[in-house]
């Protein structure tokens, strides 16, 4: 048997040890002297955590160098940082070097003010020269769609950034007239890549969004800088929430064609007072945490012609019986209106006016009955009661005179039921008690309970 070499077999060991020592080092400054994820898998390879956390830091790389004015919008990183998750976040089951951007989504997703940015489209060649391939997405400016000359120039909505199969998505929030914030949805053209990215998980751009502006704050995240909204919860709540119906300009401008709208002084003035109106009732109703929507019509008038029906002479919302609070009436009172009538009870047919100078806000509260919707009218004189049916609803944001109300998601169903097939051609001699085609009557309230649910001052 042939004597070993003992030198050579040192030497073998020597080499062995030294360029094990050199990876060492190589791998320790390459990613453990750096902030993030430094864990290698059992394999040897990153993890797909590291490849997600690096993908997310050379885009915030990228970001502050283009200056982008940008927070973090991912619903599943934000969740992550609510209280609850904090509390239980030691029972959870994760890897300790990327907690909160690693959501195990192949996307992560950011918004950005584009008022307070000067879009620089070499952000986007920037961001191909560091591997990253590139989707953008844009559409018409709504915001000039109430004009009648559009330059036709678009705007950009979204941004996706695809490096090592994972998606960074970059949503647009613009500045609307009405005091909030407003994206897009994302919609494909024909000779788009519909495999780029997987649509179905992307927080933002099923539908258009509305956002109030929430106050940000910079943390460090999984060592990165990052600008979160300081209110977590309510921003996420909003997100669930957020879906903004654009009102349909091109046909109120038909509509308007047919039927020109009243130019007075008077009908000037009454849109003045109408607008002044909802702004307070948005700013009572707000402070008391009671959703509303534009009902009757006030919302024929957003769904038809953009605005208000000047010769309607009041201001008509909804409201869920469900979110009714005992102190309503004096809230609206202490604000200077006065209660003209109250009708009903919170069990039944529940109904408000008030009065505002000479415009009244009518408030009506909705039942739900199975797969209905209901509210009720009261004639003060006989004590006949009436029912007024729809299909059950989901809430929408709009606008309407500068300001970003609720109207039904369903707005033509709701409309349909409410003036029926004619609803287009406008009606002036309307008798709330016969005209609706969702009517109905509704017996009599009992004549010893007048003074309690019949109401007028």
């Amino acid at each position: 048997m042939p004597r070993v070499n003992r030198t050579a077999v040192l030497t073998l060991l020597i080499v062995s040890s030294s360029v094990f020592l050199l990876f060492q080092l190589y791998y320790y400054r390459k990613y453990v002297s750096k902030p993030g994820p430094h864990i290698l898998s059992r394999t040897g390879h990153l993890t797909g955590n590291d490849i997600q956390w690096q993908t997310v830091k050379k885009f915030l790389s990228l970001a502050q160098r283009f200056k982008l004015p940008l927070f973090l919008g991912d619903t599943a990183a934000l969740t992550f940082l609510s209280q609850d998750a904090l509390r239980q976040r030691d029972r959870m089951v994760r890897e300790p070097h990327c907690t909160f951007l690693c959501s195990g989504r192949p996307v992560t997703s950011f918004a950005l003010y584009a008022n307070l940015w000067k879009y620089d489209h070499g952000f986007l060649l920037a961001a191909e020269q560091k591997g990253f391939e590139v989707m953008e997405l844009r559409g018409v400016d709504p915001r000039l769609a109430s004009l009648d000359t559009l330059s036709g120039e678009q705007i950009p909505l979204h941004l996706l950034l695809r490096l090592q199969g994972y998606i960074i998505q970059v949503v647009f929030l613009y500045d609307r007239s009405g005091n909030y914030l407003w994206h897009g949805a994302l919609r494909l053209k024909a000779n788009m890549d519909k495999n780029f990215a997987p649509f179905k998980l992307l927080d933002y751009g099923r539908h258009a969004g509305a956002y109030d502006r929430p106050e940000l704050v910079l943390t460090v995240l999984d060592g990165l800088d990052v600008r979160i909204p300081r209110n977590i919860t309510r921003f996420l709540d909003e997100q669930k929430h957020a879906h903004f119906l654009e009102c349909h300009h091109r046909e109120a401008r038909t509509f308007l064609q047919l039927y020109p709208d009243d130019s007075s002084l008077e009908a000037v003035e009454f849109r003045r007072k109408v607008k002044s109106l909802l702004h307070l009732t948005s700013q009572i109703l707000t402070r008391l945490g009671i959703p509303f929507w534009l009902s009757s019509g006030t919302c024929l008038g957003w769904f038809r012609q953009c605005s208000v029906i000047s010769y309607s002479r009041d201001v008509d919302i909804g409201i869920f019986i469900s979110d009714h609070r005992s102190d309503i009436v004096p809230a609206f009172t202490d604000a200077g209106l006065s209660l003209k009538h109250k009708f009903g009870k919170v069990k039944d047919s529940l109904e408000l006016s008030f009065l505002s100078d000479d415009i009244k806000l009518d408030i009506f509260f909705f039942y739900q009955d199975g797969d209905i919707a209901w509210n009720g009218g009261t004639q003060a004189r006989s004590g006949r009661k009436f029912k007024y049916v729809f299909p059950l609803f989901s809430l929408c944001w709009a606008e309407l005179l500068e300001l970003k109300v609720r109207v039904p998601c369903e707005t033509l169903d709701y409309v349909m039921a409410n003036y029926g097939p004619a609803w287009s051609v406008p009606v002036r001699n309307w008798d709330w008690k016969t005209s609706p085609s969702n009517v109905l009557e509704n017996g009599i309230w009992p004549h010893d309970e007048w003074t309690e649910l019949i109401q007028v001052y």
